[in-house]
């Protein structure tokens, strides 16, 4: 059974939702607040958090943050917010998902199932070429001996990337594999994460070794 922490200071919502979820098989724990949800984190190891950004004492935004100084369990944000800079705010402190309220339950649901299998699909053998290794049974990936710490998302997205080298992989092909079939509207995740993953795989991510755009056609992994 997995388990999942719901960190939301709306009482009303976390009683709902969480009973919600734990008819689907969940195991839940809520906590109000960040500050509590932190402890409530490191006590119960959950596999995946459900964390609401606008609370008291401690936010969504610092509570992501401190999360991934400690684990890269799968994070799914909850907001009222859908501006572009909070998107890609959460997505560059590390989350998985980015859901806006008013959402409905089995919305939720749906993303909580694809986030949790974008964390267990592990490939096996490992793949190592210049400078990159990536260990796929163990998750680990290295930059020239230096460990690069990567969410399920980034991941999964590498590896979906790697598994056709040379190949142009388009945007809704990436969504299908990486996100699932129901966030074929969401196309723009795919522009996000290869930021992101940039940012932490190449030397020059301006100047990309490893993940290149062919515009107007997708992605592909290889070397120029």
């Amino acid at each position: 059974m997995s388990s999942i922490l719901l960190i939301d200071d709306d009482s009303n919502l976390s009683d709902l939702l969480g009973e919600y979820l734990h008819e689907q098989g969940y195991s839940m724990q809520t906590a109000p607040n960040g500050q509590k949800g932190l402890r409530a984190f490191f006590n119960f190891k959950p596999n995946l958090v459900i964390l609401d950004v606008t609370m008291p004492i401690k936010d969504g935004w610092e509570t992501l943050a401190r999360i991934r100084e400690m684990s890269q369990t799968p994070v799914i944000l909850l907001t009222a917010r859908s501006d572009e800079s909070d998107v890609l705010r959460g997505f560059s402190l590390g989350a998985d998902d980015y859901v806006c309220k008013p959402f409905s339950f089995a919305q939720l649901s749906a993303r909580v199932r694809a986030v949790l299998t974008r964390g267990g699909e592990v490939p096996v053998d490992h793949f190592e070429t210049s400078g990159l290794v990536v260990d796929f049974s163990s998750r680990h990936v290295t930059r020239d001996g230096e460990l690069v710490q990567l969410t399920p998302t980034e991941f999964k997205l590498l590896t979906a990337l790697m598994r056709h080298p040379g190949e142009i992989i388009s945007a809704e092909d990436l969504v299908r594999e990486v996100w699932g079939p129901q966030y074929k509207e969401e196309i723009g995740f795919v522009r996000r994460y290869i930021w992101h993953l940039r940012q932490k795989v190449e030397k020059d991510p301006e100047n990309p070794k490893y993940i290149h755009n062919e515009r107007g056609y997708g992605y592909r992994f290889g070397f120029d």
